[in-house]
């Protein structure tokens, strides 16, 4: 199962859900792959150390000669390993103009990893971009993460004719996982108007579970840690593994 992490928003806490959930996953005794095709590298920096990665998803995705399998890297946790981003990634889109394959390089380059793993997370860009579309046509399921906020639901529209467009030629299997609240405040009246609104608009598409605005989840990464390790019994740790039992069995 391949699972692409999109929105095109940003701050809608979609790194945070791809770097936690393939954590929940591995936990589980899942062998699993994170690949950080963001060029900001927020899931590589994660869990690796940025000096240690001299080849990246760039290279994988432009040159033949490099495998994903030379440059993906052991993270800390048993059972997950990361295919490391940089910034040159970022460079992509601008190589890919005269390519005729563009939107199928990570579908290709994957092809020769698929079988190492039992679940493949990809976290994207916050765009519609090449890097995404390449992400889309490449996965079995994506999921989107909507932050509960007053404009949680704004450019939804663009991202679904994206992937009802994906749907029509490069990748006709590809299915709506579900939708994942973000950033949730129980508190607020607006944190549940909006909480109703998305369940309106998506139905049963939305996963039960809620992930909850979190210190802690903020704070995870820069130890370079999931949230299961760096706080085991907090709301979050809690909350992220009741979605990957959600995820696991809509799979």
């Amino acid at each position: 199962m391949i699972i692409t992490i999109a929105n095109q928003k940003g701050g809608v806490g979609k790194t945070t859900t791809s770097i936690n959930l393939a954590a929940a996953i591995a936990q589980r005794g899942f062998k699993t792959l994170l690949v950080d095709l963001d060029p900001q590298a927020n899931c590589t920096l994660s869990y690796l150390d940025l000096d240690e990665v001299h080849v990246s998803m760039y290279e994988a995705l432009i040159e033949e000669s490099v495998t994903i399998r030379s440059l993906v890297k052991r993270s800390p946790l048993l059972n997950l390993d990361v295919a490391p981003a940089r910034i040159s990634l970022a460079k992509f889109e601008s190589r890919m103009v005269a390519e005729f394959d563009g939107h199928f390089r990570l579908k290709d380059r994957l092809s020769t990893v698929r079988s190492d793993y039992d679940y493949i997370v990809i976290d994207t860009p916050p765009t519609l971009g090449l890097l995404t579309v390449n992400a889309m046509v490449a996965s079995s399921h994506i999921l989107i993460p909507i932050q509960s906020s007053f404009y949680a639901l704004e450019g939804t529209d663009d991202l679904l004719e994206t992937i009802e467009k994906i749907r029509q030629r490069p990748n006709p299997d590809l299915q709506l996982l579900g939708v994942v609240i973000t950033l949730h405040d129980r508190r607020t009246v607006l944190g549940r108007d909006t909480r109703l609104r998305i369940n309106e608009v998506f139905g049963d598409k939305v996963f039960k579970t809620v992930i909850s605005k979190s210190v802690r989840l903020e704070e995870s990464p820069a130890y370079k840690q999931s949230i299961f390790s760096f706080a085991p019994n907090s709301t979050g740790a809690m909350e992220y593994y009741k979605l990957a039992e959600e995820v696991l069995s809509r799979g």
